[in-house]
């Protein structure tokens, strides 16, 4: 909802409609019955956002930062069994292209590190990248100097602002189950299953494959 209203120019939060919604249950309304998720509070974590100095939030986006055009990022971490080894993700919106990189440790030095090798190929059109809050994400005033593209932190708990990256895994992780150890995963074995994953048909890009797509808007 909160999305259809920005297009109309009204910008409004997911957290600022269902406060509407559950005051309207309080007086006895039924706005609650059209919801298709439960109707829960969503808990901030205050503790994890404030350990991000200069975070900028997911509201203060550009509304030009709907999906629509090429540039727009997001970036999330996939974490291996038991905490053994991570996987930097990050997808393009219009696109769904995806890259990955195998992290060999979960410091932000080391996600920035892999971040940069991964966009500086494509320093020239990077708009605006979105992730969650993560400390490994606290270095994302140096890679703001460093590529040129600002950074917006999606509320806690609140896995559909980035809801490509969020799918991106999803593809991945079937090709890396949840009880998989990182460890004994490659860089090369990576590469395999991206290449596989951007090559296919979708249906969002009429059957397309996200690569094609990608490299037909790249100037």
């Amino acid at each position: 909802m909160s999305g259809y209203l920005a297009q109309q120019s009204i910008k409004v939060s997911h957290e600022t409609i269902y406060k509407w919604i559950r005051q309207d249950k309080a007086e006895q309304g039924t706005l609650y019955t059209h919801c298709r998720h439960k109707l829960k509070h969503r808990k901030r974590a205050v503790g994890k956002v404030s350990n991000i100095p200069d975070r900028v939030s997911i509201h203060d986006i550009p509304q030009e930062a709907n999906g629509k055009r090429l540039g727009d990022f997001e970036m999330d971490l996939i974490v291996g069994a038991q905490g053994k080894g991570a996987i930097l993700v990050v997808t393009e919106r219009m696109t769904n292209m995806i890259w990955a990189g195998k992290l060999k440790s979960k410091t932000a030095s080391e996600v920035n590190s892999k971040l940069w090798a991964i966009l500086i190929p494509y320093r020239h059109m990077l708009k605006t990248i979105v992730t969650d809050n993560g400390s490994e994400f606290s270095g994302h005033l140096k890679m703001t100097k460093m590529l040129g593209v600002p950074i917006f932190f999606a509320d806690p708990y609140a896995a559909w602002q980035k809801g490509a990256v969020e799918h991106a895994n999803k593809l991945i992780r079937q090709y890396t189950p949840k009880n998989s150890d990182f460890s004994n995963i490659s860089q090369k074995d990576i590469d395999k299953y991206i290449y596989l994953i951007n090559a296919g048909p979708r249906q969002k890009l009429n059957f397309k494959s996200p690569a094609q797509i990608f490299f037909e808007h790249l100037d």
